[in-house]
């Protein structure tokens, strides 16, 4: 299997959950992070914890639904720690309801946050991994976008439309030595997830479970990648 060492990782909703998580174990593994999340305050404990295993790291607040505010935070980020090798876009949001109760305003949130979002970022980035002739992007999506099921029709379509779009990219930068990778997750404890119910972890998938799983698939020798992974938790009921 190939080091990570030295890379440089670029995380979307990289301050919690999922992104963090995902942090801390690409840090161990000696690669240089830059994290994107919604709020500035919201870097406090991973900050902290990316100190104490002594990588560089830069962190920017930006909104992944904006273009203007992604284009900015990437050049900071990659003016701080260099050009991008690694991209994991996982910056969600969820929203359920019967198909009418969901609001236009709703409808437009998801897709802009789940699907263009990721949309920005890969634009952002994806040059110059071209340029270098290699690069790894890994991209959240959802068992709800390979099923849709009922309250679930906004979230759905987002995630449907990432595995859509994940698919096709990876067909067009395969020749350039990028490999594009999707995960569909069944429920992780998250915070978007959690709700008031104390859920024993050894239950569900945790956020440290896809971090450890997405390090083992950038490890892979880079002539061969894993196209979609389906991950499920064994015992959530």
């Amino acid at each position: 299997m190939q080091s990570l060492r030295g890379k440089k990782a670029l995380i979307t909703g990289g301050s919690r959950g999922i992104g963090r998580a995902t942090a801390l174990e690409l840090a161990k593994e000696g690669v240089e992070i830059g994290l994107i999340a919604w709020s500035e305050s919201s870097f406090d404990n991973v900050r902290r914890e990316l100190t104490e295993l002594g990588v560089r790291f830069s962190t920017a607040a930006a909104d992944v639904s904006n273009e203007a505010d992604v284009e900015r935070a990437v050049k900071k980020i990659e003016k701080e720690i260099g050009a991008i090798d690694i991209l994991i876009n996982n910056a969600g949001v969820g929203a359920y309801g019967s198909f009418l109760e969901l609001t236009t305003e709703t409808w437009k949130k998801l897709l802009d946050t789940n699907l263009m979002g990721m949309v920005y970022v890969t634009k952002a980035v994806l040059p110059t991994m071209l340029e270098k002739n290699k690069g790894d992007i890994i991209n959240i999506s959802s068992m709800s976008g390979l099923k849709g099921t009922e309250g679930s029709s906004a979230y759905s379509a987002s995630k449907f439309a990432v595995i859509g779009m994940s698919e096709a990219l990876m067909q067009e930068v395969r020749r350039h030595n990028i490999r594009v990778s999707v995960l569909t997750p069944s429920l992780v404890e998250t915070d978007l997830t959690r709700d008031n119910a104390q859920r024993d972890p050894d239950r569900f998938t945790q956020p440290e479970d896809l971090a450890q799983y997405m390090v083992s698939l950038l490890k892979l020798e880079q002539r061969s990648f894993i196209k979609t992974s389906a991950i499920w938790a064994t015992n959530p009921f």
